[in-house]
């Protein structure tokens, strides 16, 4: 996991954000990662906890229940505007490049 005084790797981050960052906050928290990057981050980690959400109730484990809600903060807190009802037909969803929209 990073912290604020490490450096991270951007395509690592991309392709397994919470592997990079404890948490959805301490992403937001770092000042040396642009805004652009923060919401294109936080829209694969929310995909990614949807896929965990799936899998939960495909084979009953535990996950972190408001993940999707913390995600979804974090992104509000950018002034993003979430638009939830124009996902894709999946179980999985996930927020589409559309669906979030800078304020």
């Amino acid at each position: 996991m990073t912290d604020r005084s490490q450096s991270f790797d951007l395509d690592a981050a991309l392709l397994d954000p919470a592997s990079n960052f404890e948490t959805p906050e301490a992403l937001l928290a770092r000042a040396d990662i642009n805004d652009e990057t923060k919401i294109e981050l936080l829209r694969r980690w929310e995909y990614d906890a949807r896929e965990l959400e799936v899998e939960q109730e495909e084979s009953m484990r535990s996950h972190d229940d408001d993940l999707l809600q913390r995600i979804h903060k974090v992104l509000h807190a950018l002034g993003v505007s979430l638009d939830l009802e124009s996902g894709p037909p999946t179980k999985q969803s996930g927020l589409s490049a559309s669906a979030l929209r800078k304020d």
